[in-house]
């Protein structure tokens, strides 16, 4: 039925144009704009991950601005330290010209005077953007990443990377005095201090009495002793030895081994060993076939026969300060140890050990070029204990340990400035506490360069990461423009022939019109 008040096919024709005008029009949107959801309007779902996934990008990019100022940072601090490394190890090689009598050593303290200062203008100097990691003890936390969670939780994560103090400062000793002796190792003196006490022995030395006795002493009887991995064997030929026969052989074979500042003397069966080494401990051990005739009846001037009668160790004739092997060493513990009327003090710093404070109090004493005074750290080769050696080869002097809390941290290259090679004890001194030295700018060189690998790691993971982020996010909303023009060209064909049926369609009434003519 045909109508000249309700056209339908118009209708239909209408409806059809207006749906390609829509398409059309969202096709020339995503052409124009490049984005298939530009608004979320257009998916809300999508546009809210793509925002979400943009602020992620926007703060990595700020996090790559944050590693390239730290990868700089740690870079200055990595120069320094390995040029302040090449410094010291020609420090050393005028330390080392000095051990010989014969130099000029005026001169050659000049030159050490020199490389000191150019140390210290180059860890002056070694600072970007005003800090300097070279100087102090504090911890920079780089902004590596941003994490988030399932849940949406958004955390910071950091990059830590510690200052390596290369100054020369002597600290300052805390205020708040330590008591209890669980907390550092040392000799408990009277009313349970932390301290290590008593007077230093004098070059006598410290000894091991030895009796020898022959007993029923039959032919082929056995006497041996072992004098620091010496062995010498007595073998009694017929029973007419005596005790002091005994006795003069050994002191005879031992006196004839040439064992630097062993000596030893019989009288009546009785050998005395002595050693006046500083730093050298020696040991004995004895075996027999007439047992009950030989045994040691008295240990370094103790008075009193060891535990095991025919094994002990003749002591150093240095006296020691023991360090805990189980305590902590913490940020400004002061340790202040005392030798005659004069003190010496070393301040720790974060992440230090009891051997680093055992190291740091020889090159203060070594600095206060005392008399006679010579030191050495030592560590058990059983407990790993660290102990530092102090010898006085005047007598007389007593030696103290005092520990204290809340200090400032000693430098790094603390002691450098007390280096004199003028003297043949301050030479010695200079070239064992050069090494430590030169040992603390490597490990600080070698700690800034992992610091700046892991760096160099994280900058280039971040750009990565980035790229990938935005190519997420180029798939999820960017427009697929091969197939926009396609469907552009195709719209605008169903444009004109939705026009064209809509004027067919409204030339329908003017067909019915024809027929009342």
């Amino acid at each position: 039925m045909s109508s000249i008040l309700t056209n339908s096919s118009a209708m239909v024709a209408l409806q059809t144009l207006k749906s390609i005008n829509s398409n059309l029009q969202s096709t020339q949107a995503e052409i124009s704009t490049g984005k298939s959801v530009a608004t979320a309007k257009d998916n809300s779902a999508v546009w809210a991950i793509s925002k979400v996934m943009e602020a992620d990008v926007n703060g990595f990019s700020a996090i790559s601005d944050s590693l390239s100022l730290g990868e700089s940072t740690v870079a200055v601090a990595r120069q320094a330290s390995e040029t302040v490394t090449d410094l010291l190890t020609q420090m050393k090689g005028k330390i080392v010209a000095a051990q010989e009598q014969n130099v000029d050593r005026d001169k050659i303290q000049t030159d050490i005077d020199a490389l000191r200062n150019q140390i210290n203008s180059v860890v002056g100097a070694a600072q970007f953007n005003g800090l300097n990691m070279v100087s102090g003890s504090d911890t920079v936390n780089i902004l590596s990443s941003l994490d988030r969670a399932s849940g949406g939780t958004v955390t910071a994560s950091h990059i830590a990377v510690a200052s390596q103090d290369l100054t020369t400062a002597a600290g300052s000793v805390g205020s708040t005095a330590v008591s209890s002796v669980t907390a550092y190792g040392g000799v408990t003196a009277p009313g349970g201090s932390i301290s290590a006490t008593g007077t230093t022995t004098a070059a006598a030395g410290v000894s091991a009495e030895v009796t020898f006795g022959v007993g029923s002493l039959a032919d082929g009887d056995v006497y041996e002793m072992n004098v620091d991995g010496h062995t010498l064997t007595y073998t009694a030929v017929g029973t007419s030895a005596t005790a002091d026969d005994i006795g003069a052989w050994f002191e005879a074979e031992i006196n004839a081994l040439g064992i630097e500042g062993v000596t030893a003397s019989n009288s009546s069966g009785v050998l005395d060993v002595s050693n006046t080494n500083a730093f050298e401990s020696v040991s004995i051990t004895l075996s027999s076939t007439q047992d009950a005739n030989l045994e040691m009846t008295d240990i370094n001037g103790s008075g009193s026969a060891p535990t095991d009668p025919d094994s002990a160790t003749i002591q150093q004739r240095a006296e020691t300060i023991d360090f805990s092997t189980t305590a902590g060493v913490n940020d400004g513990d002061s340790f202040v140890v005392t030798v005659g009327s004069q003190s010496f003090s070393y301040i720790a710093g974060a992440g230090e050990t009891m051997e680093d404070v055992a190291r740091g109090l020889k090159t203060a004493i070594d600095g206060g070029n005392m008399d006679g005074v010579s030191t050495k750290v030592q560590q058990d080769a059983t407990t790993g204990q660290w102990s530092l050696a102090v010898d006085d080869d005047t007598g007389g002097r007593s030696l103290n340990l005092s520990v204290t809390t809340g200090g400032t941290a000693s430098g790094g290259l603390f002691g450098l400035d007390n280096i004199d090679v003028t003297s043949d004890e301050g030479a010695a001194a200079a070239l064992d506490n050069i090494e430590t030295m030169i040992d603390t700018a490597i490990d600080a060189s070698a700690s800034f360069g992992s610091a700046a690998g892991r760096i160099e790691t994280q900058s280039d993971f971040i750009s990565g990461l980035t790229d990938s982020l935005k190519n997420g996010i180029g798939s999820l909303v960017d427009a697929d423009m091969e197939a926009a023009s396609a469907r552009l060209q195709a719209l605008q064909v169903q444009q004109q022939l939705g026009t064209q049926a809509l004027s067919i369609a409204n030339q329908a009434p003017q067909n019915i019109l024809s027929l009342f003519r």
